[in-house]
């Protein structure tokens, strides 16, 4: 089995982390570093790692000024508890990308909001 590990760049990883956490509904906890944080489930897959930008010498994470946050990616995520996942999503933000909606591509219901970074997040039902 392989897996990838997302990392986005972000401004302040506890409160990004907090943010993930409050979506996917998980406990809040807090990340293993100042600069760097993985949200997992609970069976220890790593959803998603946040790192601060311009923390170590990646090129790609250097700065936000380099590039929109964002560009060129989807975050997607699919859920068992999409419900739940809405109403938590709708607490986290003032309005969201995109209302609930079937996508004909996949048969199945999604919305979208921003994160805190502006990183474009697409949740969808298992």
């Amino acid at each position: 089995m392989k897996r990838t590990w997302t990392i986005i760049g972000v401004a302040d990883v506890a409160r990004s982390f907090g943010w993930y956490q409050s979506l996917f509904g998980q406990t809040k906890t807090a990340p293993a570093h100042d600069f760097f944080g993985q949200i997992r489930d609970a069976d220890g897959t790593v959803l998603i790692c946040l790192h601060r930008w311009g923390a170590h010498d990646h090129p790609s994470l250097a700065s936000p000024e380099h590039a929109q946050p964002g560009n060129g990616l989807l975050l997607f995520f699919r859920v068992d508890d999409f419900d739940e996942t809405l109403t938590r999503a709708r607490a986290l933000v003032a309005t969201l990308e995109e209302e609930p909606g079937l996508n004909p591509s996949t048969g199945t219901q999604e919305f979208a909001l921003r994160d805190p970074d502006g990183y474009y997040v697409m949740v969808s039902a298992l």
